[in-house]
């Protein structure tokens, strides 16, 4: 029985066997294969082949794969194909490709510019001219056709070409469509910026929802202007422009915005203000612009913007806004200058206690009293005073906790100045563990740790400046690298701080206004240490006492000492800034400001004060157009 099951199963295998050999003899019965199957891996190693070929300009051996692949899909590959025959000087062949294209695709203009190009290759320049003006006389008022037209000539690199084409089209199309947009990029590419500004001014014209477009790519465009050219012939453009044709409201949108951007507040205003009589704003732009001047520390163009805003009344709806704003600017103007004027600073104590009696003492008035305390306890030493206005506003029943976290701050920064440590620190401390996930805790944190750096300890005021790198205040997260870093560097090899140390104390002395002791402090150091990495500090901390002081004479040679001596330290840029600054704007030596700034644009162009010390240079050489 089981001999028999054998003997079965024998036979069906053979006869198995047979008809899989005999299948295998019989090609027509193989399954046919899949589209994605035949040949898929030779087709892709022909492209990827003949685009290496291309980008390493081997185009006699691009050319005949590419042919290959032409003549299977014409569309794809006639760009790579006719340039490899032009470059290969293949010009017969070419001219057949182009006149074949041209046949298959309803003559587009992109072959006779192809046709063109290969006469012009050829050195017959006469021929390629005939077709290419011949192309421009044909154009019909087809916006399509005039893109495409204008497209073939750019990829030939045909720009004055492309110019005409698009100066063609719009007059074929009567100016129903300006071809701006196209012919702006185009004139910045061949470098005439007075063209491509034209341009974006006719966009504008022929529509003014416009505007926002434009401004974004002067943007991009003015930024990328090292030599400072577009920006003059943009400035003049506009300038002429709003002064000859006023009514035309877009001129003064874009002189604005431009004298925005270029942090020109004064011209700002001008603009601010004609567009908010024009326009009927209610303001609104004039109050943004003074707010933004105050930022950018342009406190006279801000003083200016919110008298103009308080002219217009008291039923304005800025009017009691400006009023606080308006003193709290004189204020900021005040205490900015490098020796504030004692009878100024009596007047303003003045006028904020007589407008919080008049006000009341509220959440409204807060920044004037804020202001106030500050004044009082740092300027006209009456810590008493400001430590008692500070505790009523903190106990003003409605107001925020957040502001009132910050006037303890404040609190905390005058027992500093008073010299009472502990309390200042406990309430350091307070407003952190308070808010220690927002940026016033952060803030409350790095004052905590700078009051420690003044003490003299410095293992633990690094150890929580080096937390405070990584906070989300940027402001507070750069103060906090600056001062970690100053720590670092400037332990003696032996660990000692005795340099530090003395430096730290110089540093508290000059907080708390007493400038003599804190430059004796500074002195000691230099004739204790011939050589110390902190003596750059030293001198640059020394140049901005003496600011302070009013011994301007004496901050420019200190300046100049730190960059002679040490050209190649950190802080060699920011002394030739201020160098520049204290020269131009106390000394009124306008050459030397001017030498500077160069010096800083020359010899420092990574540096953060560039873009600002290239303005002035160029202001002071007499560049700006009023």
């Amino acid at each position: 029985m089981v001999n028999s099951k054998w003997s079965i199963l024998l036979v069906v295998s053979c006869s198995l066997l047979v008809v899989h050999c005999f299948a295998q003899d019989r090609p027509g019965n193989k399954p046919p294969l899949l589209p994605f199957q035949v040949n898929p891996i030779q087709q892709t190693t022909d492209e990827q082949m003949a685009m290496q070929f291309f980008q390493n300009r081997d185009f006699d051996k691009a050319v005949d794969i590419y042919e290959r692949l032409y003549e299977k899909q014409h569309g794809a590959y006639y760009y790579y194909y006719f340039y490899c025959l032009v470059e290969t000087r293949t010009f017969d062949k070419a001219e057949k490709l182009v006149k074949s294209a041209k046949k298959e695709n309803g003559d587009a203009p992109r072959y006779t510019v192809d046709l063109g190009y290969i006469y012009f290759r050829q050195g017959n320049q006469e021929k390629a001219v005939k077709l290419y003006d011949g192309a421009l006389k044909d154009l019909t008022a087809n916006q399509q056709q005039i893109q495409e037209l204008a497209n073939a000539f750019l990829s030939r690199m045909e720009n004055e070409y492309a110019i005409k084409t698009y100066l063609r089209g719009r007059q074929l199309l009567k100016n129903t469509y300006p071809f701006s947009m196209e012919l702006a990029p185009i004139y910045e590419r061949m470098g005439n910026n007075k063209e491509m500004m034209d341009e974006y001014l006719n966009l504008i014209e022929f529509n003014q929802g416009y505007l926002g477009f434009v401004e974004d790519h002067l943007q991009s465009s003015l930024a990328n202007d090292p030599d400072d050219l577009k920006n003059e012939i943009f400035r003049k453009t506009i300038l002429s422009k709003a002064q000859k044709e006023p009514d035309k409201s877009w001129y003064a949108e874009l002189l604005w915005w431009y004298s925005v951007q270029q942090k020109d507040f004064e011209l700002a205003l001008i603009q601010a203000k004609s567009l908010d009589r024009r326009l009927k704003e209610n303001g609104n732009r004039v109050f943004q612009l003074a707010q933004l001047c105050v930022s950018n520390k342009r406190y006279d163009a801000a003083i200016d913007a919110y008298k103009y805003l308080i002219g217009k009344g008291k039923e304005f709806t800025f009017y009691d806004e400006s009023g606080y704003e308006l003193l709290n600017t004189r204020y900021l103007k005040t205490v900015n200058d490098p020796v504030p004027v004692q009878k100024d600073l009596l007047s303003l104590e003045d006028e904020f206690i007589m407008e919080i009696r008049d006000r009341g003492i509220n959440t409204k008035t807060l920044p004037m009293l804020r202001n106030l305390a500050h004044l009082e306890a740092f300027y006209l030493q009456k810590t008493d005073e400001a430590i008692d206005q500070l505790n009523k506003v903190v106990d003003i029943p409605d107001i925020q906790p957040q502001s009132r976290a910050e006037c303890k701050l404040d609190l905390a920064d005058i027992l500093l100045f008073t010299n009472d440590v502990w309390e200042a620190t406990l309430l350091y401390q307070q407003v952190y563990q308070d808010y220690k996930n927002d940026a016033i805790g952060q803030e409350a944190k790095f004052r905590n740790a700078r009051l420690s750096y003044y003490i003299g300890e410095f293992k633990w005021a690094q150890a929580q400046l080096d937390v405070l790198k990584a906070a989300t205040a940027k402001l507070i997260a750069n103060d906090a690298m600056d001062l970690s870093l100053l720590i670092s560097e400037n332990f003696d090899p032996d660990s000692s701080t005795i340099a530090l140390g003395l430096y730290a104390r110089a540093g508290l002395l000059d907080y708390r206004n007493k400038e003599d002791l804190a430059l004796q402090t500074l002195d000691s150091i230099t004739a204790i240490f011939k050589e110390h990495p902190i003596l750059d500090q030293v001198l640059f901390k020394e140049a901005n006492i003496k600011i302070k002081q009013g011994k301007f004479q004496d901050a420019d040679t200190l300046f100049g000492t730190l960059v002679r001596n040490f050209p190649e330290d950190i802080l060699t840029d920011d002394a030739l800034y201020s160098r520049g600054m204290l020269n131009e704007n106390q000394l009124k030596d306008t050459q030397k400001a001017m030498a500077c700034y160069q010096d800083l644009l020359v010899k420092y162009p990574g540096s953060i004060f560039v873009i600002d010390a290239r303005k002035r240079f160029r202001t002071l050489r007499g560049d700006k157009i009023q």
